[in-house]
């Protein structure tokens, strides 16, 4: 029941609701109303298929902020030297007053 799933959680019963509704229409859960009871079930196989498809996300953004890490650590300047501005620092966005 809707109620049982927000108690552990610091919302309102409309708001679990909508993260609800959210679920079933991407095909996570199943809802079954009988009267003013709303039964939610989870379908395992549909979220097998979302953790494969954010293990894929994972997999790369790990391997592209770590090569963005690599290419960052390597291009740094000498604290201790006098480096000339590198292009992030002239195009740096002007502070509003």
């Amino acid at each position: 029941m809707v109620t049982e799933l927000a108690a552990p959680f610091d919302m309102s019963l409309p708001s679990a609701s909508k993260n609800l509704k959210v679920l079933e229409s991407a095909g996570l859960i199943d809802r079954a109303v009988s009267g003013r009871v709303h039964r939610c079930t989870l379908d395992p196989e549909r979220l097998r298929e979302a953790d494969g498809w954010l293990e894929f996300y994972r997999d790369f953004w790990h391997g592209t902020l770590e090569s963005l890490a690599r290419f960052v650590e390597e291009d740094e300047p000498d604290p201790g030297k006098d480096a000339a501005p590198t292009r992030a620092t002239k195009n740096k966005p002007r502070q509003r007053p």
